[in-house]
């Protein structure tokens, strides 16, 4: 598929573009421009939205950098920016919630399964990146709490086996005792 290259170039360019970042959407909230803010300051939005599409994965791709970096408290106080109903604002409160605890994965991946399509298309493929993100960890959160079921489960068994084999051997110990004394 055609779309592999360019999702590693982007995947790439995210890890590796930390120097990218507008400083404001940090979660320190820094006030100072690193050199590509300078060069390009029209891609600086602290609030992605639709409507630039020369900065639309510029500015998506430093969101979803400063959600994942920022702490519990930046990403509530940055959700209380986008409560509106339009696909954009969803999109971005899933960015938020993605990169949120485990309780808030349920809600980012119905947000962006439900606004996907709304987006630009240049922008549906990073959005579908992290969509698929939220769902491998969601996966791999209910298979943990499957093997700690499924643990807990044997240690009860365990602890029911070992009582039955005490059992069976105060038994045995029984029988030969009265063996012994007949």
């Amino acid at each position: 598929m055609t779309l592999r290259p360019w999702l590693a170039g982007l995947v790439l360019f995210g890890l590796a573009g930390c120097q990218w970042t507008p400083d404001s959407l940090s979660p320190s909230g820094g006030a100072s421009r690193s050199a590509s803010q300078a060069a390009s300051p029209a891609c600086v939005s602290e609030m992605p939205d639709f409507d630039d599409e020369a900065c639309l994965l510029h500015d998506w791709v430093a969101f979803g950098l400063a959600s994942q970096r920022g702490d519990h408290a930046w990403r509530e106080g940055m959700l209380g920016l986008f409560e509106g109903a339009a696909a954009e604002q969803r999109l971005a409160r899933a960015v938020l919630l993605a990169w949120g605890g485990e309780a808030q994965w349920d809600r980012a991946s119905v947000l962006l399964k439900a606004d996907l399509h709304a987006a630009p298309p240049a922008l549906q493929p990073l959005l579908r990146y992290w969509l698929n993100e939220v769902e491998g960890r969601r996966a791999l959160a209910g298979r943990l709490a499957e093997s700690r079921r499924a643990l807990a489960t044997l240690k009860t068994d365990n602890k029911a086996l070992a009582e039955k084999l005490d059992a069976l051997t105060d038994i045995e110990r029984n029988i030969n005792l009265r063996q012994q004394t007949e």
